[in-house]
């Protein structure tokens, strides 16, 4: 079963407690929600209307909790620290793998210098336990550790529920894409129709050359038949000229009769 499948299960099992729930009873659901192991989407649990009620009461820091897993960091914990409960060890582990799936979101190469900070992670071994075991193991990254560069690169990283206005920009980003692939389409289009139009040209001339030697070919062959014929009228056998001489000398031997 792929992670976004057993996500969806687990979603659906919680929305389907949550939904029988207010106040002060989301809180247990709340707190599994963001300690399950395989569980990096709470959007569907946020968008309950009896969750969202929490907002201004005695028990919203349920719903400030979900709200941290759903959109922040464990960079964003630390500095709310005051207002929000102490979290569980399992909770933890699991606001830091969000933190890599966040970072990993606008960079794809991650210096272990950065992660360090971010995780609040001390040595290099320790970084890289926790990014093949809890990161990669888990199905959410997959990636490269590279020990010379000190570097981890990224991919491939599960995505994360949108923050509040990232949608809006996602579709500007997205109409943005389209209005470049359509010039680009209309671009190719037109270099097409260009390379039809040369090579119809191409094929146009081509046939023409071979025309054009097809006549010359017609027209030395002609020359060839018309010389071949004035070398035989030329020094062909003169019979013509033979029998005028011999025409000629009988009229005179008839003129001028041998006297006795």
């Amino acid at each position: 079963m792929d992670i976004e499948q057993k996500q969806a299960e687990i979603i659906d099992q919680l929305v389907r407690r949550a939904s029988t729930c207010n106040g002060e009873s989301l809180g247990p659901i709340i707190v599994d929600a963001t300690s399950h192991p395989s569980l990096f989407a709470f959007s569907e649990i946020l968008a309950l209307p009896n969750v969202s009620q929490l907002e201004g009461t005695s028990n919203s820091v349920y719903l400030d909790v979900l709200r941290l897993f759903a959109h922040g960091t464990w960079g964003d914990y630390k500095c709310n620290a005051s207002r929000i409960p102490q979290l569980s060890p399992e909770q933890i582990l699991k606001l830091k793998q969000l933190t890599v799936l966040t970072l990993a979101e606008s960079n794809k190469v991650l210096p272990y210098d950065t992660l360090m900070v971010e995780l609040d992670v001390t040595n290099v071994r320790e970084l890289e336990d926790f990014l093949i075991n809890d990161c990669m193991y888990a199905g959410i990254v997959r990636g490269k550790l590279d020990q010379l560069k000190r570097c981890f690169e990224v991919p491939f990283a599960a995505g994360r529920d949108l923050r509040p206005g990232q949608l809006g920009n996602m579709l500007h980003t997205l109409s943005d894409w389209l209005n470049t692939s359509e010039n680009l389409l209309v671009s190719i289009q037109e270099k097409i129709k260009w390379a039809d139009n040369m090579s119809e040209m191409d094929k146009k001339h081509r046939k023409e050359a071979e025309e054009g030697v097809e006549e010359l070919k017609k027209s030395l062959s002609m020359k060839g038949d018309i010389g071949s014929r004035g070398h035989n009228d030329m020094f062909g056998e003169p019979t013509g000229m033979m029998n005028y001489q011999e025409d000629k000398m009988r009229s005179k031997r008839r003129r001028h009769p041998a006297r006795r």
